[in-house]
């Protein structure tokens, strides 16, 4: 009874809502605006933290492919000092790693994938919400991150490769 009692509230209310906005074409439009501002406030917090994860991500393979160049050199360290078990469990050790590497750099990809889908959202709000073409400055500014981030995978590319 009381779900009941709620829906027919909020439908009320809907209803009420809904002649009110028709009654006021220009509310309807302020409400349009804020939640267009709104969402937009809501990707570039989601932008953001992507970024701040991405980070993260990047420096713990920075620090991944360290330790992996550790344990590949005491792997050759050990086979030079004929300590061929050692080596074998350094080489299963590093194996390990580089699937850890490999996941990371997995969830890394996702996280550009959801990266380049926010700032499409987020093009398509500017684009849509009539606010007029966008500076060229701030153009500058999304393409220079693009290309830095581009940059920053492909140098933690190569050296995971070496």
């Amino acid at each position: 009874m009381s779900a009941n009692w709620l829906e027919e509230l909020e439908e009320r209310l809907e209803h009420h809502l809904e002649s009110f906005l028709r009654a006021n074409p220009e509310q309807e439009q302020l409400l349009a605006e804020q939640e267009s501002r709104d969402r937009q406030q809501r990707l570039l917090r989601e932008r953001r933290r992507l970024r701040d994860e991405a980070e993260q991500q990047r420096q713990a393979l920075l620090a991944l492919a360290g330790e992996i160049r550790r344990w590949q050199e005491r792997v050759q360290r050990a086979r030079r000092a004929g300590a061929d078990d050692l080596a074998v469990r350094a080489e299963a050790h590093v194996a390990s790693l580089m699937d850890r590497g490999r996941d990371r750099w997995r969830v890394l990809g996702e996280l550009g994938v959801r990266f380049r889908e926010v700032e499409q959202e987020l093009a398509t709000l500017r684009s849509g919400a009539g606010s007029g073409p966008r500076p060229s400055g701030r153009d500058l500014e999304t393409a220079w991150a693009e290309f830095e981030a581009a940059e920053d995978l492909r140098e933690l590319r190569r050296r995971m490769q070496r």
